[in-house]
This record gives C-alpha cells, structure tokens and sequence, in this order.
C-alpha cells in the first residue's frame, strides 16, 4: 500500500486537481459545477476527483441525483507538516523579490 503522504503529493502535483481544490476552498459543489470552468470532458474531471477523493483531499456524496465534492482540509495535514520540517528556511516574500528584480533589471544592462 502507498504512503499516505505520497499520495497526498502525488494528487497535489496536477494543476488541474490544485485548481479544483482552490475552487472548493469557496463551498461545496456539485461535479458539473467543477468541470465548467475547465475545457475537458466530463469524465476526465471524474478522474481527477477519483485520484483526489483516494488521497483523502475531498469527499463525495450523492445528494439526490447530484454527486457534490467537498473539501477535506485534514487529509493535507500530514504533508504540511511534513513541509513544516523544513521551516528552517524562510519563505520567499513575492512582492518583495519582484520589487528586487525590477530595480535590478532597470539598474543593469539590458540582456
């Protein structure tokens, strides 16, 4: 049997399934309403919310005739803290390094 936490990572390397997670920080929904935004079939996305639901990242019910997804926050649990054990390093201010990138880029050479 796989690692959990394998799992867990293998399921978070798509950046489709990523995408669809983000989508269900904001509610519940129905798996129709997950596939519209994206330009695949509808089985495609069932794919997706299978190699999600395995790893424990989401679940899903029937509701009537509906299958809705749901987030399950906990199942990343064991991967932040995993990602945690590399807290010696500081994280990257974004704004920051771009702010750095643009006075260095305007102060140097073209390239």
């Amino acid at each position: 049997m796989a690692d959990p936490l394998d799992t867990v990572f293998s399921a978070l390397a798509d950046p489709t399934r990523r995408a669809i997670l983000a989508m269900l920080l904001e509610d519940d929904m129905a798996v129709t309403d997950v596939a519209e935004p994206f330009e695949m079939s509808l089985a495609a996305i069932s794919k997706h919310l299978t190699i999600l639901t395995r790893a424990g990242l989401i679940q899903q019910e029937k509701r009537g005739r509906v299958k809705w997804c749901k987030l399950d926050p906990d199942a990343m649990r064991g991967a932040s803290v995993w990602m945690q054990g590399f807290g010696q390093f500081e994280p990257v201010n974004m704004d920051a390094f771009e702010r750095f990138l643009a006075a260095e880029l305007s102060e140097g050479d073209p390239l």
